[in-house]
């Protein structure tokens, strides 16, 4: 079960994705945490964030539009009140942050410094497009590059999450790999608007949001398999409308090394937990012993 991401073993090929799995144990009713190859947490700042007004999220045909507006308690007060409940159940735990400036990047990262040992890594999340202020860091190859070299003071490996609301994310990715990324996160949630039928008015408070669940899994597929072709030897963790064994192997055979679940844990708590049991029984009935041998049978 085990899986290199770089420099880290995680126990399992996957893990609970940022935004939806909360900021701590929220979802070890449903499954047992350490079996997972990590939970990432919501995507926090160096301060408390309130977030967007209500309503924050909208359901779709094949998924949801949320515009959350990443709320959050601060990281200070994550490391103090939240994360030892986390660590008490074996999980392994990626920290995800986010900042509006390469201060907050920066303050982030000195606030994880000290950090437990079992916060493993860091992703640093580029990509988020519901935040009013500033464009999509990940949509900039310099800043988003600055951003990566900012967060060096938080002393474990680095993943950056990416966005494919552009058609820049090869590049993007090359220069966060050159600024100090161990392996990118691909993707965020796209890009999505929609309208009441009975107010006419925009169904989200913020006005936009971003839309995730199965109905972007084939762009999640396309991202990974574009960057894996260019960057063959940059891990990549997939992410993107995984609800089942199969899309999690789909994201494989493109490339990935990993794979997070996201929108599926709104459906299903355990949703991490059955779409591992059901990959690692696709890689048993072929005989793959890791999964990076997934992408050579294609």
């Amino acid at each position: 079960m085990h899986v290199q991401v770089g420099s880290i073993t995680l126990p399992g090929p996957v893990m609970a994705a940022s935004g939806t799995a909360g900021y701590g144990s929220e979802l070890a009713p449903f499954m047992d945490l350490s079996q997972l190859g990590a939970v990432v947490t919501k995507s926090l700042a160096p301060y408390e964030w309130a977030g967007n007004p209500a309503p924050r999220v909208h359901p779709t045909a094949q998924g949801m539009m949320n515009a959350v507006g990443l709320q959050g308690p601060g990281i200070e007060y994550w490391l103090k009140h939240v994360l030892p409940d986390l660590l008490a159940t074996g999980a392994t735990v990626v920290c995800s942050i986010w900042g509006r400036s390469l201060d907050d990047y920066r303050l982030a990262a000195e606030q994880l410094a000290e950090a437990p040992d079992g916060v493993v890594a860091v992703e640093v999340n580029l990509s988020c497009p519901n935040l009013a202020g500033h464009g999509i860091f990940a949509h900039d190859l310099e800043l988003s590059a600055a951003v990566i070299e900012a967060t060096e003071a938080c002393s474990r490996p680095r993943w950056a999450k990416l966005s494919a609301n552009t058609d820049r994310t090869v590049d993007v990715a090359r220069a966060v790999r050159d600024a100090g990324a161990e392996a990118v996160t691909c993707i965020n949630t796209l890009l999505g608007f929609g309208y009441d039928p009975d107010t006419l008015q925009p169904v989200l408070g913020a006005g936009g949001g971003g839309l995730s669940g199965r109905a972007i899994h084939p762009v999640a597929v396309r991202t990974v398999h574009d960057l894996h072709a260019e960057l063959p030897d940059l891990p990549i963790i997939g992410v993107g409308g995984v609800a089942s064994g199969w899309d999690a192997a789909e994201l494989l055979l493109a490339g990935a090394t990993a794979v997070q679940v996201g929108t599926a844990t709104f459906a299903d708590p355990a949703a991490p937990s059955k779409v591992q049991d059901e990959l690692l029984d696709w890689m048993s009935e072929r005989g793959i012993a890791r999964t990076t041998d997934a992408a050579a049978l294609t």
